[in-house]
């Protein structure tokens, strides 16, 4: 039992469950935006647990590619598959069955449903991090679309198609997602560096990379207020959410306007943080 007990913390560590949390919430926002799950408790049932395996399965994917660059960077060494806690084979095993079960469920749930949720592991672990990630800075876009893809098939599951708050919410993901990424990937610049993988500071250098944070963090208010006004939602949210966003956007013109690492750190933090509070006031709106 002790063994089993310490491998399931390995693993526990290596979903990330903040990221797959925060990634899980949208799929369910997007499923209890359209206004079903009162109704259908097994649909939404059906939803969390889907999202949950093909998102943690494909992020242990991600860690079993990446283990070589995982090595060379402080931040991550020391994580179960480079530190040699996991076994390549084990990993790989047990997120290519997580990411199966989680499709096969999804196929019966919906055939559109299935086919977003299988775009956004085909974004995630072929396009993004096999393909692109060691090549170009550019990458994160498209690994935003993966990011982007829970909320729009939770939309999509609910409504029973693709609709434009759906496209909303997925664009609103897309473009908060630069936000924050790059002001990590700002905070470990030399982890990068070392690592060899290609980022936008590295690229572009820090003044231009704070400008697409403020120009992203600007587009993901704009993209997510409009879903929730085309959702109907009442004023008192539409309130509380432009007050979050000129949070949001105050950081990211200070950090423009007077970088630092502790604006950048303070930008990471409130982005995730946003998106989360964004999140749940969709979701408490749409059912209030």
């Amino acid at each position: 039992m002790k063994i089993i007990r310490k491998e399931l913390k390995f693993y526990w560590t290596m979903i990330k469950p903040l990221q797959t949390g925060l990634l899980l919430l949208t799929g369910i926002t997007g499923f209890i935006s359209s206004r079903c799950s009162v109704i259908n408790f097994v649909k939404f049932s059906g939803l969390t647990l889907s999202l949950f395996l093909t998102i943690a399965g494909t992020t242990i994917l991600n860690m079993v590619f990446d283990r070589d660059i995982d090595l060379k960077m402080l931040r991550t060494m020391r994580r179960p598959i480079p530190s040699g806690k996991v076994k390549v084979k084990e990993a790989l095993l047990m997120g290519t069955i997580m990411c199966l079960i989680g499709l096969i469920l999804a196929f019966m749930l919906s055939l559109l449903y299935g086919i977003l949720i299988f775009a956004g592991i085909l974004f995630d672990i072929l396009v993004y991090t096999i393909l692109l990630k060691r090549k170009t800075s550019w990458s994160i876009f498209w690994g935003g679309i993966s990011g982007a893809m829970p909320i729009l098939a939770g939309r999509t599951l609910g409504t029973g198609s693709i609709d434009t708050i759906g496209i909303m919410f997925a664009l609103s993901i897309l473009l908060w997602i630069p936000t924050h990424i790059m002001t990590f990937n700002m905070l470990y610049f030399n982890d990068y560096k070392n690592a060899g993988i290609p980022t936008f500071p590295s690229k572009y250098g820090f003044k231009n990379t704070r400008m697409v944070i403020a120009l992203s963090s600007i587009g993901a208010s704009i993209a997510i207020g409009i879903g929730i006004t085309a959702l109907g939602l009442s004023w008192g949210y539409l309130r509380l959410l432009a007050i979050l966003s000129a949070g949001l956007l105050g950081l990211a013109i200070m950090s423009v306007l007077k970088p630092s690492e502790k604006i950048n750190f303070g930008l990471f933090k409130y982005a995730s943080l946003y998106m989360l509070i964004a999140m749940l006031l969709t979701t408490i709106g749409s059912v209030s």
